[in-house]
């Protein structure tokens, strides 16, 4: 895709930015050091826990999730941050480091420009994340967890390219952050996920994700973030606007196919938001 004039320096900067050891923002710090704890093989739960006390916001969050209705049915309730680890999983304490720094990012005085759009995006990414866990484990062949993973951070693009922008004067144009964002968010966001070191399993997943998939049922990862996106709104101002008609008709059938997952999803949604909530 070719971008517009008033995009290039910017993207030339966070091109030279995503090519070697990246400057993550300082909101991202956190879930680096417990992404290089959790990619060891031989990590310990234990040591796992050291990295994550020494983040009381991703620990209180990991908690609390670990005690939400959607991971704690019986309502066993623990303040141990090792059983709630054990009880979660380490692909769920990656996704929560990385939906905390997405939330940091969200709340960062430097974003007050963008904040109703950031909001927004922040509030699909749960939704998706929801979704997509619900309908992994409906299918029974996706790892549920690796599927919430994949939805919490699908729109990470948005979130990076609203960080990068938030202080040039000429982002103020929404239409002209628009522009960036729907045609460089994904792009952007598969290149900081790979630097973050996400399994690329995950990645290919992400890739085209606001695009129909060619299947009449979910069978993969690509295609539960697909459904789970689609059900929750394809409507947002980054989403790309090139579908053709045919593609516009497919995800229309696509959505109705699976619009009884969103009831089915209504708790999960609401628990993972009230567990990630500040």
């Amino acid at each position: 895709m070719a971008a517009a004039p008033a995009h290039l320096r910017l993207l030339e900067d966070i091109a030279r930015d995503l090519s070697g050891d990246v400057n993550f923002p300082t909101c991202l710090d956190a879930a680096v050091g417990i992404r290089n704890a959790l990619r060891d093989p031989f990590a310990s739960l234990d040591r796992v826990a050291r990295a994550i006390g020494g983040e009381p916001l991703i620990a209180s969050k990991l908690l609390r999730l670990a005690n939400s209705t959607a991971y704690n049915p019986g309502g066993r309730a623990s303040g141990d941050l090792a059983t709630a680890i054990r009880r979660l999983g380490f692909e769920v304490v990656r996704a929560t480091a990385l939906a905390v720094a997405l939330e940091q990012m969200l709340a960062s005085r430097r974003n007050a420009r963008n904040e109703r759009i950031g909001r927004d995006a922040w509030e699909h990414s749960i939704e998706v994340a929801a979704i997509a866990r619900v309908l992994a484990r409906r299918i029974g062949r996706i790892n549920p967890e690796e599927a919430l993973l994949a939805g919490l951070v699908h729109d990470i693009g948005v979130f990076y390219l609203l960080f990068r922008t938030a202080d040039l004067p000429e982002y103020a144009d929404e239409a002209l952050l628009m522009d960036l964002l729907r045609g460089w968010h994904e792009e952007i966001g598969i290149a900081l996920l790979q630097q973050l070191g996400l399994p690329d399993s995950l990645v290919a997943a992400i890739r085209g994700h606001d695009h129909p998939h060619d299947t009449a049922a979910p069978c993969a990862l690509g295609d539960v973030l697909y459904f789970a996106n689609l059900l929750a709104g394809d409507d947002r101002d980054w989403t790309p606007d090139d579908l053709s008609p045919e593609e516009r008709a497919a995800r229309t059938a696509d959505r109705a196919r699976q619009a009884g997952l969103l009831d089915e999803a209504a708790d999960d949604i609401a628990s993972l938001r009230s567990a990630l909530a500040g």
